[in-house]
């Protein structure tokens, strides 16, 4: 498989040398590290799939500059999401697949599974309030993560009288807390917590290294040519 990798930070040095162990092949780099590459000097010919790491400032563009060439991406930048509506309908436009994902790590979609259901339960049964924590490196940019803002949209479909979320502790009842915290080089820690009078229950998934990302990324890589729509972790998993 032939992949244009779009952002040369961490996360694409990552999938750059984990695609070559699985005999992948790197077609070109988009980054300012590469200032002469472009994404439209590329065409379906020459890249089986993009995939797309970058900023939230950036992030659109590339999806756009990719589905406009026939290139099949895969986008897990986040702080972009004002601008999916356009994506989407760009990808039915050109007949060219995107795939989107907050979080590609298997871990943390199954987090998220299990997070929608338990909120379903914890309110079917009352007396609980509920909480998002969210804990990454000093460099992340966007805040809260888009994996937290996952969570938490998951949480208010499934738990009535939560009808928004706050980046900061509240005490409005209709309110999700969504607490985010900076530190050192915290790859990314994601806790959900239940507390009532009588007692506390949490679930956490945490990160020790980019691998599980990497490897979702992937996977979505080479699951996404050939298809035509919008995807995501859950049409990969089928969950």
């Amino acid at each position: 498989m032939n992949i244009l990798l779009i952002g040369y930070g961490k996360m694409g040095r990552a999938i750059e040398a984990q695609a070559q162990a699985q005999g992948h092949q790197i077609a070109g780099i988009i980054d300012p590290s590469h200032p002469d590459v472009r994404i439209t000097d590329f065409t379906p010919s020459q890249v089986d799939v993009a995939i797309e790491f970058t900023h939230p400032d950036a992030a659109f563009q590339n999806v756009a500059a990719c589905l406009k060439q026939g290139l099949p991406v895969v986008c897990g930048s986040t702080g972009w999401l004002h601008h999916f509506a356009e994506a989407q309908a760009l990808s039915a436009q050109t007949n060219t697949p995107l795939f989107y994902a907050s979080n590609y790590s298997v871990g943390v979609n199954l987090f998220f599974h299990f997070s929608e259901y338990m909120a379903a339960k914890m309110h079917q049964f009352g007396g609980y309030d509920v909480q998002v924590r969210e804990i990454h490196h000093t460099q992340k940019v966007d805040q809260p993560s888009g994996t937290a803002l996952t969570v938490a949209e998951g949480i208010l479909r499934h738990f009535p009288g939560k009808t928004t979320w706050r980046n900061d502790l509240t005490t409005e009842a209709h309110e999700l807390a969504v607490i985010s915290e900076r530190e050192g080089a915290v790859i990314g820690t994601h806790i959900v917590t239940y507390s009532s009078p009588a007692d506390t229950l949490e679930i956490k998934h945490e990160a020790h290294t980019r691998e599980g990302f990497v490897q979702g990324a992937l996977l979505a890589a080479e699951w996404l040519p050939g298809r035509q729509g919008v995807f995501g972790m859950k049409d990969l998993l089928g969950i």
